[in-house]
């Protein structure tokens, strides 16, 4: 197949494209490069595709409308995968703007260009951050997700609406994805363990917010990436059960599906902290501090959707994926 991965030079995109052409897919990538994280990390996740038989990159912004058309126009994508987006829950409490024009405005041009392009299927990226305060544990997608806690949270919500008026209106077939707590090798340095791995080994203290008391479910990227493929495979459809006078959140009469990809196993922060000072061999400074503004308490992911739809759950324990990471880190940022 011809699939498009937006977002390609992020964590989850090179590690997804990597993935597709390893299946024989041919895979355009796009993203904008911007300088949200250091842009040389983006550069040297796409040196690890550019070699890759079937692989072109495509620099741009998808919130350009004309850029995007002319994109789906010229390419004739069978299937895409949407990871771009702004992330970060913190950073959207500083810059609302960059979230709108990224997470909706971007997000409205692919689905713009996957209606007018006889696209089969498009999956794309939500967050577990659209459970927002919620308490009811594990996190469903048959559950009802109207109080998101920062506007990060709100456009994935808004992705996940959009793509549901695209698939009543049009019939196209999408599948939102809620990824919870991804990290692994390649990670975004923004993150806690990139932040926590670096201050270690540096020796520097790092910052555990809300004393330390929170409990996230931590993902590993192979098992984010088996997710994305199975469930891009799996063309989304009608729910012949749908009721519309007791409506499920997560399926539709339309083909509109949403699954949750998490470990679910939510591990306390600091069992996270101690995996990851194991495996560098060398204790943390611990700076306590209070819960921030937009963050919540705790993540954990009923799986049960995904793993009746696509045969998987994931399952790499986290003292392994922890190691890779770490491995990884050491590698990567030498001169620490």
């Amino acid at each position: 197949m011809k699939v498009l991965v937006t977002g390609v030079a992020g964590f989850i995109g090179m590690h997804t494209a990597q993935r597709l052409l390893a299946l024989g897919n041919e895979v355009v990538g796009v993203d904008n490069l911007n300088d949200y994280y250091d842009v040389q990390l983006k550069r040297d996740r796409l040196q690890q595709l550019m070699p890759l038989s079937g692989f072109k990159f495509i620099q741009m912004n998808l919130a350009d409308q004309q850029a995007a058309q002319q994109l789906f126009a010229t390419e004739k994508f069978q299937r895409v995968v949407n990871l771009a987006a702004q992330p970060g829950v913190r950073y959207s409490l500083q810059n609302p703007h960059a979230y709108v024009e990224s997470n909706i405005v971007g997000f409205l041009n692919v689905l713009e260009g996957c209606r007018h392009n006889q696209v089969e299927h498009l999956v794309y990226a939500s967050s577990s951050s659209v459970y927002g305060a919620n308490t009811r544990m594990p996190f469903s997608v048959h559950d009802n997700v109207d109080h998101p806690v920062s506007l990060y949270a709100a456009t994935k919500k808004s992705n996940e609406l959009m793509a549901h008026t695209y698939s009543h209106l049009f019939a196209l077939p999408t599948t939102g994805l809620r990824f919870f707590t991804v990290y692994g090798p390649w990670g975004r340095p923004d993150m806690s363990p990139s932040l926590f791995t670096s201050a270690i080994r540096a020796g520097r203290a790092i910052d555990v917010f809300n004393q330390g008391k929170m409990r996230r479910d931590f993902t590993y990227i192979d098992d984010i990436v088996e997710g994305v493929v199975r469930v891009l495979d799996k063309t989304a459809t009608p729910d012949a059960a749908f009721d519309p006078a007791q409506p499920d959140a997560a399926t539709s009469y339309a083909p509109f599906r949403v699954y949750n990809i998490g470990n679910h196993e939510p591990v306390e922060l600091m069992t996270f902290i101690g995996a990851i000072e194991d495996a560098l061999g060398k204790k943390a400074v611990k700076n306590m501090l209070p819960m921030q503004d937009g963050d919540v308490v705790a993540t954990y992911a009923d799986i049960d959707d995904l793993r009746q739809a696509v045969g998987f759950s994931p399952a790499t324990p986290l003292k392994d994926g922890v190691g890779k990471f770490v491995a990884w880190h050491q590698g990567y940022y030498k001169d620490l």
